[in-house]
């Protein structure tokens, strides 16, 4: 007599990963899911927007949902950027609390570890970037860690290098409930493509022009087509900034700035649209735009969303 065989188990969840400004939160999204979704910088507060990567396995689908760095915000986009990253909080079957191993735990993690005194749902520790420190202060960052909170996990790992995000993704997958496939096995995002497009050319504006240009600049996608006569996607972009003197900058002398960003953008465009990009970039100065809310919801950034 057969026994009777049992249907393989699937698990799926949703799992957000909350930290201060560049902890590495993007780097490590874009390690797990292995295209670049979200943008990455050297610089903090890169992300505007819940960026959901998901990986699919044979018997696992994961979604992550990389939010801004929680911080004392200073304007209203630093309010709508907060405000997303608490909701995620509610919404989720698992938290990773995303800690930079060269530094030591200072306010803003006592401001987030506040935040997490009501939530009711796992949170694991994650300490990134152990590249970047030698063995023997891992063990001094994670006790200090360990007599704030009690954490379900703490799972050193480094997004840059690969290091342990196997077995992170092991230990999130035992706190995952047996749950559909949510996105079909092949979808790596649920952002469409002109929020990436316009992500990456954001991150090429930002690498290039370093400590001249501070986070007041956004990117709106004007025009995305692909032309039927010839196997190329038009894209028709503008950078957004708040200050006179900032257009010089991003323009560049004789126009080799904005020049440079446009030829890498392109690339990383190309990459993702599996197509030949015509790139058409424009400057426009709109002043004092992270405070002002028509503004805010022109360039995406929609609270009701939320």
């Amino acid at each position: 007599m057969n026994k009777e065989m049992k249907e393989p188990v699937f698990k799926s969840g949703f799992i957000s990963i909350i930290g201060r400004p560049n902890v590495g939160k993007s780097t490590f999204i874009n390690r797990v899911i292995g295209q670049k979704i979200a943008i990455m910088s050297d610089k903090p507060q890169t992300t505007r927007n819940k960026v959901q990567g998901v990986l699919t396995t044979n018997d696992t689908q994961y979604i992550f949902i990389d939010t801004p760095g929680i911080h004392k915000p200073k304007h209203k986009l630093g309010d709508f950027m907060m405000k997303v990253a608490q909701n995620t909080l509610k919404e989720v079957d698992l938290i990773l609390f995303m800690v930079n191993a060269e530094e030591g735990f200072g306010r803003g993690e006592e401001f987030i570890l506040e935040k997490f005194q009501t939530v009711k749902t796992p949170i694991f520790l994650i300490i990134n970037k152990i590249d970047r420190i030698h063995p023997d202060k891992l063990l001094t960052v994670i006790e200090s860690y360990k007599e704030k909170y009690h954490f379900a996990e703490i799972i050193p790992i480094s997004a840059l290098e690969g290091n342990n995000v196997e077995t992170l993704l092991e230990q999130v997958k035992k706190y995952l409930p047996e749950g559909p496939m949510y996105y079909p096995a092949d979808q790596v995002t649920d952002h469409p493509e002109r929020f990436i497009v316009a992500e990456l050319i954001r991150e090429k504006a930002l690498h290039l022009t370093r400590e001249e240009i501070p986070h007041s600049l956004a990117v709106v996608i004007e025009k995305m087509e692909r032309r039927q006569d010839q196997e190329m996607v038009h894209v028709m972009a503008t950078i957004i900034i708040e200050r006179d003197s900032q257009k010089g900058i991003i323009i560049g002398k004789q126009g080799k700035m904005l020049k440079e960003i446009g030829k890498r953008a392109r690339a990383d465009i190309e990459n993702l649209l599996g197509s030949k990009v015509f790139l058409e970039l424009w400057v426009k100065v709109q002043k004092d735009w992270r405070n002002k809310a028509s503004q805010l919801r022109d360039y995406g950034f929609r609270e009701d969303e939320y």
